[in-house]
């Protein structure tokens, strides 16, 4: 992690001029904890370690379906499949399915690369 670090004394000033501070005032760091549970897709059962803000994002679209976190789980593995063949990272891929439902809410547009 350290080598990410800038080592040019310039590099640690070109974001001091961030219109927006990215910790909003209730920031709860344990949000960014991750979280292991034990999951069922498609009648598989694995373990899915997520941080607790995407259980909580997929529990809302899962509120929202009104279905089960599981449920919802096995809809993406099954599309993810049917649509692509599949992915590596499945954890990253939930990641970004919920990052996706965030911007949908807010009425941003995501565009294909």
């Amino acid at each position: 992690m350290s080598e990410n670090i800038a080592q040019d004394p310039r590099e640690s000033n070109r974001c001091l001029n961030v219109r927006g501070d990215p910790f909003i005032e209730t920031f709860n760091m344990d949000l960014a904890q991750p979280h292991s549970r034990s999951v069922r897709l498609n009648g598989l059962a694995t373990c899915l370690r997520l941080e607790e803000v995407y259980w909580d994002i997929l529990s809302e679209i899962a509120r929202f379906n009104n279905c089960s976190i599981n449920a919802v789980l096995s809809f993406i593995d099954r599309e993810v499949h049917l649509r692509y063949g599949g992915v590596k990272n499945f954890s990253g891929l939930i990641r970004v399915v919920c990052v996706a439902h965030l911007l949908n809410a807010e009425g941003f547009r995501l565009s294909p690369i």
